[in-house]
């Protein structure tokens, strides 16, 4: 198979110039990233979704050079990273676009589901909480424990300080003990990663991610996203930090949804288990694009 030429678009967002890779020809499918990455984290995806025909968006997240890095810590609020993807919906030139995310990714396009309805075509979500469900099991289940590292997010410079210590040694070391499937990542995956956020400011734009939007207004516009396009989520079930108990009751906010477990898999599905996740995406595409979801 010939690779599929990429090519670097800078569009203009929500007050923000972001950085989007481009792949293929087609119906667009947007991929967003989460943290600690950048859209490199979605390699083992791009070139089948190309090649099954579809155009692939991946863009640095505000925050994530060389998209910008705003310095305030409002400017991630999560009003403003939905803006983010109607802008780059707009700028692929078709009315609606598929909108896949993983981890804070995942956040933002069930937010975006919600916000934007006449711009989404079809929704996948990766190892991503909706934002209700979590709410409810927080403080009932083992997701209190498993959502300790976001709280130590919301104090002020240490986070930043301990992560950045030795040249990003814990995240470098996140990229290798927390998949299930190791290993997920070599290091020069890992070395994209820190040089992204080793860049002036882009660790605390990624930490201020957790920090802008654990306030009440920002979660109250994620808990209420509700969608009637057709939906996937994809979820390993292996992942530390998100319990499979957060998929319970989905249905109540995307009616048409599907499912998919991967009991061998963590939170990196994508790079983990990337042929049963390629296999999973291109599957849906193809049965939601010839209407053969279930109502």
């Amino acid at each position: 198979m010939t690779p599929t030429a990429t090519r670097h678009e800078r569009i203009q967002a929500d007050g923000v110039v972001l950085h989007v890779e481009v792949s293929g020809d087609g119906p667009p499918i947007i991929l967003l990233h989460g943290f600690p990455e950048n859209c490199h984290v979605w390699r083992f995806q791009i070139e089948p979704l190309a090649a099954a025909g579809f155009s692939v968006w991946a863009p640095n997240l505000r925050g994530y050079p060389p998209s910008d890095v705003p310095a305030a810590r409002e400017a991630y609020h999560l009003r403003h990273l939905v803006r983010d993807v109607a802008f780059i919906v707009k700028a692929t030139g078709y009315p609606r676009a598929v909108v896949a995310g993983h981890d804070w990714g995942g956040i933002i396009a069930w937010t975006f589901a919600g916000a934007y309805p006449e711009l989404l075509d079809r929704l996948i979500i990766l190892n991503a909480p909706h934002m209700q469900v979590y709410a409810e099991k927080a403080w009932r289940t083992s997701q209190a424990v498993r959502s300790l590292y976001a709280a130590f997010f919301q104090l002020p410079l240490l986070p930043e300080r301990l992560l950045s210590a030795r040249r990003f040694l814990a995240v470098r070391q996140m990229f290798k003990s927390v998949p299930y499937r190791k290993p997920a990542f070599d290091d020069d995956e890992i070395d994209d990663f820190v040089q992204t956020l080793s860049q002036p400011g882009a660790l605390k734009a990624a930490l201020d991610y957790y920090r802008i939007n654990a306030r009440p207004g920002a979660m109250a516009l994620a808990r209420c996203a509700r969608t009637e396009a057709p939906a996937l989520v994809i979820w390993g079930e292996k992942d530390p930090s998100l319990g499979s108990f957060l998929l319970e009751g989905l249905e109540r906010f995307a009616p048409r949804i599907r499912i998919q477990l991967l009991r061998d898999a963590g939170h990196w599905a994508p790079n983990e288990a990337p042929a049963e996740v390629n296999r999973l995406l291109l599957k849906f595409l193809s049965e939601s694009r010839r209407g053969t979801m279930p109502a």
